[in-house]
């Protein structure tokens, strides 16, 4: 599933095309996403001027006069930018489901399981954050309002485990499943000890790991474990450096002991049992 550094990746790779430009026209092949993609989308986007091309969490924010695009990759979504004309090679292919043209290029949302979404936020409905699936969020951790201290207030009491209070996404966005065991072993934090007991200064080195993992898959173009692909259609390769992530008994980089993999709500776990205490 692409997680925070996947979306950015994309994000940066879409905003000099698209921005200062108008949709000349919408493709809706597939509407049955995880939510049905607006009926009405090509005719309020045709012609639209898209200003800039924001990220909130795992949501791409595309901003016009008339309000928003927003673009949810799911578990297997992909965004494209392709050159060119249609006869020039850029037919759709089965699991290729909305088109967006421009001058001279399209962007294309490819999803093979259809889990992702691709909706419509209307300026005279207010801020894009005030939607539904954006106002509960939690704050972003690349930004300077993430910090150990708003952490540690925002787990006392808390026998939840920290790579589920990390997950949740309503205390900070866009950890997901990887990210989170990477940044977790870097901390030396074993994923299942309870937020509330977790100190000051290891929300101190949680934190740094956090920032420092996330910006050091972003800079590699993410991982790619099955199907994310960038906006040019390559592969990230933030993967080859995982110590801990889908390395189930594989020797710890570090101190050599066999990486355990667990269970926990559903989603793998990875950790060193000697170094995450």
């Amino acid at each position: 599933m692409p997680e925070l550094p996947e979306v950015e990746v994309t994000r940066r790779g879409v905003e000099p095309y698209v921005t200062g430009r108008r949709v000349q026209a919408v493709e809706i092949r597939v509407p049955a996403l995880r939510w049905p993609v607006p009926p009405d989308l090509p005719t309020r986007l045709q012609g639209a001027l898209i200003e800039r091309v924001e990220r909130r969490g795992k949501y791409l924010l595309f901003e016009s006069a008339e309000g928003w695009l927003i673009v949810h990759l799911g578990m297997t979504g992909t965004l494209r930018v392709l050159e060119g004309k249609p006869a020039t090679g850029n037919a759709a292919g089965k699991h290729d489901h909305v088109d967006w043209r421009f001058d001279d290029f399209l962007l294309r949302y490819r999803d093979p399981r259809r889990f992702g979404a691709v909706l419509w936020h209307p300026r005279s409905a207010g801020d894009v954050l005030l939607h539904p699936l954006l106002v509960g969020l939690g704050v972003e951790p690349l930004t300077p309002a993430f910090s150990a201290d708003m952490l540690y207030r925002a787990t006392r009491g808390r026998s939840l485990a920290i790579k589920q209070a990390l997950l949740a996404g309503t205390i900070v966005v866009g950890v997901g499943n990887i990210y989170a065991s990477e940044a977790l072993f870097k901390a030396g934090i074993r994923p299942t000890t309870p937020a509330g007991r977790i100190s000051l200064a290891r929300y101190r080195r949680l934190t740094d790991a956090i920032k420092e993992t996330l910006a050091e898959a972003i800079s590699k173009g993410g991982s790619t474990l099955r199907d994310f692909a960038n906006s040019s259609g390559e592969s990230g390769y933030f993967q080859l450096d995982h110590y801990v992530y889908d390395r189930t008994g594989q020797p710890c980089k570090t101190c050599g002991a066999p990486i355990r993999q667990i269970v926990q709500q559903q989603r793998s776990t990875f950790f060193c049992p000697a170094c995450q205490r």
